[in-house]
């Protein structure tokens, strides 16, 4: 008879190190980690944010602050952040949406610094030190599956995110290696957007939303904590948007 597998499925004591972890999805996942007894240290480019989270988060929680736009800042972190657990990556800029023959390409390719090559960074700095038994979670978004018009960079970064990490589930293996795949959420992610338009896109989803309502941070911040805890899904992009692809 094979011996039962041990479930482990506590963050007690577990180093969480979230790059973005400074406000919106992040820091609420910061907090969630924190308050399950993780030992959570948050990086992100704002020196007054990570001092503002750090005084919402538990005593001993670290944050750093490292231009994650710049690999060799990205490289430096890891080499002296030691081991850890798990590895959360949801940082990104303010999304600026444009239909195609709006769009300046050399502002395009600006969007994937962080969103797509920061994460692409972090994990290949990261990866090597987290121990037996952890995980990476990265940040797509449902644009993927169901962007509108205006939504091509946006789209292309998310798909990209998803291959990217069924690509690390099998190269990494047995390190997991999953995603959030959020739809709409009221963060500072559209925060360029003016206060009118930001309340009527997020009026316009929760009226086409299954579950009538525009997500939250701690919604998203769930999904993380679960798949820092599970332990035999990996390669996975988990869809949390209130039903939005299916609408």
């Amino acid at each position: 008879m094979e011996t039962p597998t041990t479930f482990n499925q506590s963050l007690q004591g577990k180093r969480v190190i979230i790059l973005g972890g400074s406000s919106g999805l992040g820091l609420a996942t910061a907090k969630a980690a924190g308050a399950e007894g993780a030992n959570v240290v948050i990086v992100s480019g704002n020196q007054q944010r990570i001092d503002n989270a750090l005084a919402e988060l538990p005593a001993g929680s670290a944050g750093f602050s490292v231009d994650l736009s710049k690999e060799e800042n990205i490289k430096t972190f890891f080499e002296h952040a030691g081991n850890f657990d798990h590895l959360v990556y949801t940082a990104g800029e303010n999304l600026t949406l444009n239909t195609l023959d709006q769009t300046n390409i050399d502002e395009a390719r600006t969007f994937f610094n962080l969103r797509y090559w920061g994460a692409l960074t972090a994990v290949k700095y990261g990866a090597p030190h987290i121990n037996a038994g952890g995980s990476i979670s990265l940040t797509s978004g449902t644009a993927s599956a169901r962007p509108g018009s205006g939504w091509s960079i946006a789209s292309s970064i998310c798909g990209a995110m998803e291959g990217f990490v069924r690509a690390m589930a099998v190269e990494l293996a047995p390190i997991r290696v999953n995603a959030v795949v959020p739809g709409v959420i009221k963060t500072n992610l559209w925060g360029s957007m003016s206060e009118a338009d930001r309340e009527g896109l997020y009026k316009s989803q929760a009226d086409a939303l299954l579950l009538k309502r525009v997500g939250e941070a701690e919604d998203i911040a769930f999904a993380f904590l679960y798949l820092m805890k599970q332990q035999f899904g990996t390669g996975q992009n988990m869809v949390i948007d209130g039903g939005a692809v299916l609408v």
